[in-house]
């Protein structure tokens, strides 16, 4: 018969590394997107050359490993004397590191809006804020959509390498018990199941909204 040593503490001490696993993503993408969108829009406007400092910048974010970037960006705060919390370091490196991916979703959202459209909208005598508003923002969400909501649920799964800045998130709350109890295999399974109850409900969302804005095509 199966037997193990979990208690219900152990549960809790799951449930609340789950917990700061959802903070550090939902301030990550939160702050990821707004700064995404408008890099994205500035990428857009600007043109490739204009833009080309920010795309560059925005591509080291890309390329360099996100552990790095935590390791550097706590290492960076610590010389400049910011004082900030493992929490805040987290959620500025994951969030730049957000951003640099979703301002490459929203260019290509914007972009794949037709320019006919566009200076359709104009010759009615829109401004340009007007045509971003009502013509290019739905049109882009629609085609942005799927992306977004795969970079998020990305993010949620590479926030458990916020573990290295000493953070206790899920991943390192099952790592503890995995040593504590020595039941890897039912503790990881714990962890996995967790982190599917997170993620499901976020992939129907953005389903539930593609079949939904589908008809109006």
């Amino acid at each position: 018969m199966f037997d193990t040593t979990l208690s219900w503490n152990d549960l809790a001490f799951l449930a609340q590394g789950a917990a700061m696993t959802l903070a550090v993503t939902a301030v990550s993408v939160t702050a990821g997107t707004l700064l995404g969108i408008i890099f994205g829009v500035l990428r857009v406007q600007l043109g490739a050359l204009w833009a080309a400092p920010l795309t560059f910048v925005l591509d080291i974010f890309r390329s360099v490993p996100l552990l790095i970037q935590l390791v550097l960006g706590n290492a960076i705060q610590a010389i400049a004397k910011l004082g900030w919390a493992p929490f805040t370091t987290s959620c500025v490196v994951l969030s730049l590191y957000t951003a640099a991916y979703c301002s490459e979703i929203i260019r290509g959202g914007i972009e794949a809006v037709p320019a006919t459209t566009r200076r359709a909208a104009r010759s009615l005598g829109m401004t340009w804020w007007q045509d971003m508003r009502y013509i290019v923002a739905p049109l882009a969400t629609r085609v942005s959509l799927p992306a977004w909501i795969g970079l998020t649920l990305g993010v949620m799964k590479d926030s458990a390498l916020v573990l290295w800045l000493g953070l206790i998130e899920l991943l390192r709350a099952s790592q503890i018990l995995v040593t504590r109890l020595q039941e890897p295999l039912f503790i990881l399974l714990i962890c996995g199941v967790i982190y599917f109850v997170i993620s499901f409900p976020i992939a129907r969302f953005g389903g539930y909204l593609e079949k939904r804005w589908s008809p109006n095509d």
